[in-house]
């Protein structure tokens, strides 16, 4: 059984400073967190600095508890930062927040190397059950940052 990779990317018309501003927020897992996710913040990062941990609990499948627990590894700003998980559902989840500049502004990367849980059945149900639920996901993180930097939606532009 091996990793899997999920990516996804979109172009910010702000600075790449301006879109990891939206990252340090203290609010930003709250405000990164779709409504119809069954997620909790425990305990929010303090920051994105190495070493800092977010503690959330979720329901997989809306029915089993899970604590997921995800640690700051590496922060280069305004330009990237990262976080794994050290407790959780997945056996392992790597997740880099990479932000790049693009002649209309940022382009927002966020890849995720992960290896679902329950072995030989993981693997097989990923494509059905985890990639679906990434891309709705961070379909909906993309426009909440798009949204705050750009100032589109209800929001004014914040860089």
């Amino acid at each position: 059984m091996g990793a899997r990779t999920f990516i996804k990317e979109s172009i910010i018309q702000a600075s790449p400073e301006c879109v990891f501003a939206f990252h340090e927020l203290p609010d930003a897992l709250q405000r990164l967190t779709p409504p119809w996710e069954s997620a909790r913040i425990v305990q929010p990062a303090p920051d994105l600095n190495v070493g800092s941990k977010a503690i959330v609990e979720t329901r997989i499948f809306k029915l089993f508890p899970a604590r997921w627990v995800a640690e700051h590894t590496e922060y280069d700003p305004p330009r990237m930062f990262e976080d794994v998980q050290v407790e959780g559902p997945f056996r392992r989840w790597r997740h880099r927040h990479i932000i790049n500049p693009h002649p209309a502004g940022a382009v927002l990367r966020d890849e995720i190397e992960y290896e679902p849980p329950l072995g030989f059945i993981g693997q097989l149900s990923a494509p059905f059950v985890i990639v679906p639920r990434l891309e709705q996901l961070f379909e909906y993180r993309h426009r909440v940052t798009r949204e705050w930097c750009e100032g589109s939606g209800r929001n004014e532009r914040r860089c």
